[in-house]
């Protein structure tokens, strides 16, 4: 057996950037940009007012002025401010020629077409100048870049309808096993619902992905093999859940070896011990445990760091922290364990308590847990009080505060 970080660092080694494709600009949110962008005009592109005021010439003493017009937003009226006048201006609107000032309303009294200034205006007051905002020949958006709302709506700004990013993967999604059904399908004797598939492909679109789900295949060498070869002809990786113990029907590691290249079949670790990574025609399969838990585990500790990379990230890990053990907890003696836990912050420093049995089949233990206390092989239990490393889950990676404030 390999130990998790060995596993991770195989599975990085394998993986790379998807090649760089062309995207509606709505259709890339979330995804990471694949070159530099370089603005190709200034913004504004006009001298413009700030408020809504009057144009004027700022060292100008006459007072009042004439009023000789307006100019709003969206054309320009073909206005021109001499000494002794001024031009009605709206939010947004270009200055006027002879124009160096915009003056707000609320400074200025008119009456019988002379405006009065109660102020004084300098030169520049409320104008917003050519490429105040940006300026042409400067680079806006580094390759590398997630596209959040405000990157979108910048590229919009600057006239871009599409952009190149590194797409999401198209992720295949099988599961395995005899006893497997639909989740509508009534359970004869010996069989289960289907939990992992959803699961993985809810995984899947949390992490920017685009799951496809590739149904439920029986212990069958010839109908693994053509759902497998299916997906890797249509998907960028595959995930496969089940079949990959010690048993007479877990075909799926043996099968991967005769396709491609199995890198490791067993990894030292709780729950997820016989995960399989595999490259077949240079595509990445992930085959995970068949237990819900271990899956998924899994998936959170190698698919979606493998997936990140896929896309462009350069930041693949989640968050680690220490916290403190608000309780005793009973670790593994024979393996390092992921345990499934809430943390929250607590003066100044962290908390956690475990989200009770750990069983591998017990989905309960993820349904609430914001973290994974990552727990060395020991003897005895962890007592309350001890500080050990944990994975922060569900959160922005960019978050400094990623947990709740107090316990929940």
């Amino acid at each position: 057996m390999i130990t998790a970080e060995e596993a991770l660092a195989i599975v990085l080694r394998h993986v790379q950037p998807l090649a760089p494709q062309v995207q509606p600009l709505l259709e890339a949110l979330d995804c990471v940009l694949a070159q530099d962008v370089v603005a190709q005009e200034d913004l504004p592109p006009f001298p413009c007012s700030a408020k809504d005021g009057f144009a004027v010439i700022a060292r100008d003493a006459s007072n009042p002025r004439r009023l000789i017009g307006e100019q709003t937003a969206g054309y320009v009226a073909g206005l021109r401010v001499e000494p002794g006048t001024c031009v009605r201006i709206t939010t947004g609107a270009p200055l006027p020629p002879g124009a160096d000032a915009v003056i707000m309303v609320e400074d200025t009294q008119e009456a019988n077409g002379m405006v009065t200034l109660l102020r004084p205006v300098a030169p520049g007051a409320d104008v917003r100048p050519v490429g105040q905002d940006v300026a042409k020949g400067e680079r806006v958006l580094a390759a590398g870049t997630c596209l959040g709302p405000q990157e979108i709506g910048l590229l919009a700004s600057l006239g871009h309808s599409s952009v190149l990013v590194y797409p999401r993967p198209r992720v295949g999604v099988l599961s395995t096993g005899n006893e497997v059904v639909e989740p509508e399908t009534p359970p004869r004797p010996g069989q289960i619902r289907d939990s992992n598939r959803y699961a993985l492909m809810a995984a899947l679109r949390r992490a920017g992905a685009q799951p496809v789900s590739l149904g439920i295949a029986p212990d069958e060498e010839a109908a693994l093999t053509a759902v497998i070869d299916e997906a890797l002809a249509t998907c960028d990786a595959v995930i496969t859940s089940g079949g990959v113990s010690m048993g007479k029907l877990d075909l799926i590691k043996p099968l991967l070896a005769r396709r491609g290249q199995v890198h490791f079949g067993l990894v030292n670790m709780k729950p997820g011990k016989p995960l399989t990574f595999a490259t077949v025609e240079g595509k990445p399969v992930f085959a995970l445990p068949g237990f819900p838990v271990s899956s998924l585990v899994s998936f959170e500790l190698f698919v979606r760091p493998a997936l990140r990379k896929m896309s462009g990230h350069r930041l693949l890990l989640r968050p680690r922290v220490p916290v403190t053990l608000a309780e005793a907890i009973r670790g593994d003696a024979g393996r390092p364990e992921f345990h499934r836990a809430v943390v929250w912050r607590e003066n100044g420093g962290y908390k956690a308590r475990s989200t009770g049995l750990q069983s591998s089949g017990r989905l309960l233990s993820m349904v609430g847990a914001n973290a994974l206390l990552v727990l060395p092989q020991q003897d005895r239990p962890f007592q309350a009080g001890e500080t050990v490393m944990a994975i922060l889950l569900d959160h922005p990676e960019t978050d400094p505060d990623p947990v709740a404030a107090t316990e929940p």
